[in-house]
């Protein structure tokens, strides 16, 4: 079986997709000699790098934000290009604009199967600031249209998969069909929790000891929620001077805003981005805290991969990666306000952490594996291959 990922949202510094697709080469290297993987993503150059098990092509593609490094594919002749040459069994989109509409019509031209893989809610980001801009009437027609649209697009794919029980259901009542939920899992083998501390950690990112240390992951852009985040950490630092440290890792549009708390609280520091797995565990390891205020995420892979690694997760009630959170939710906030969430993070230090995190890690590593993640996933790829009909 020969499966093409195309997506626009791959970057040098992203997050979510990139691992989940690295995550996927991983597994067919490991488990399926019978597989080969094609991956088509926007880039600096139009090349192709890699060997019979996995390529990439990247095509030349201007970039839309030069903190995250996302760049929008518009060259799409090429991508059909691609797909001539290649001739994949399964395409998989994991982009709904007009990616998505061209990997459905060289899928129809070419009598291959295209499914899409419902990443972000990204309605929900769209309507918000609708709502922020123009005010409730034009909501009203804000969402009648993201629900067209979404409707018009998925119905196009062989089968949608949907890392979200509850935007399955959501997804189905817009009145999409063939929706499939998915999972999306953790490296078991690397993400592990430890006794032992990393040593010189704190004293490389200047990160006094006796600090509680809290740690985000992730996107600095405004559908992440982290503004309130910075909030809620310039709060907790102005009540209580030095208690608290914040660790950043990741980039994006709201850097400036990250500099800026970093200036007038001296208590922050920032990591661009970390590509190495072993070293993104030991960051994970090394704080006591993991914070994560996103409100639209569809799964949640870093609090997956922090739960791993034993550091327990504090957010905001109502998203819908509540249901992959396994140190309980008591003191999770109940209101999007910095008040609330600070309030929250204060909490939580009340209880056993290490004893919360410990069992976290058990539960997270036991039930999502990649490799079963990806079993069944590479068999829902077998069904839909298996059913096609051109």
């Amino acid at each position: 079986m020969k499966v093409c990922d195309l997506t626009q949202f791959y970057s040098p510094v992203s997050g979510g997709v990139r691992r989940y697709i690295e995550q996927k080469v991983a597994y067919i290297r490991r488990h399926r000699p019978d597989c080969q993987h094609v991956l088509v993503v926007p880039g600096k150059r139009t090349e192709c790098v890699g060997d019979d098990v996995a390529k990439v092509y990247t095509i030349e593609s201007p970039m839309v934000s030069r903190t995250s490094r996302y760049r929008i594919l518009l060259k799409l002749h090429l991508v059909e290009e691609v797909l001539e040459k290649e001739r994949p069994d399964i395409i998989e989109s994991g982009d709904p604009y007009q990616l998505a509409w061209k990997a459905i019509a060289s899928g129809d031209g070419l009598d291959i199967p295209v499914i899409g893989f419902y990443h972000s809610h990204f309605p929900e980001a769209y309507i918000r600031s609708v709502a922020k801009f123009f005010g409730k009437t034009a909501v009203s027609v804000a969402e009648d249209w993201a629900k067209r649209y979404v409707k018009t697009l998925y119905n196009q794919f062989h089968r949608t998969l949907v890392p979200s029980p509850n935007l399955v259901s959501l997804l189905q009542d817009w009145g999409v069909e063939r929706v499939e939920g998915i999972d999306l899992g953790v490296d078991d083998e690397v993400f592990v929790p430890s006794d032992i501390p990393v040593e010189g950690f704190r004293r490389e990112h200047e990160i006094p000891e006796d600090a509680r240390l809290l740690l985000y992951v992730g996107r600095l852009a405004s559908e992440k929620n982290v503004v309130t985040l910075f909030d809620a950490f310039d709060i907790l630092h102005r009540q209580s001077p030095g208690k608290y440290h914040l660790l950043v890792v990741g980039d994006g549009s709201l850097r400036s805003s990250m500099l800026r708390l970093k200036e007038s609280t001296n208590a922050v520091s920032w990591m661009e981005f970390c590509s190495d797995p072993y070293k993104l565990a030991e960051v994970y390891r090394s704080a006591d805290l993991f914070v994560h205020p996103g409100v639209q995420e569809t799964f949640g892979l870093v609090t997956l991969e922090s739960q791993a690694c034993g550091t327990p997760v504090i957010g905001i009630r109502g998203s819908y990666m509540d249901r992959i959170i396994f140190s309980n939710q008591v003191h999770w906030a109940a209101e999007n306000t910095p008040q609330s969430l600070a309030a929250a993070i204060e909490n939580k230090f009340g209880e056993d952490l290490h004893l919360t995190g410990l069992q976290a890690s058990h539960e997270a590593r036991t039930r999502y594996s990649w490799k079963s993640v990806f079993g069944r996933m590479f068999g829902i790829y077998d069904d839909v291959i298996a059913n096609y009909h051109p």
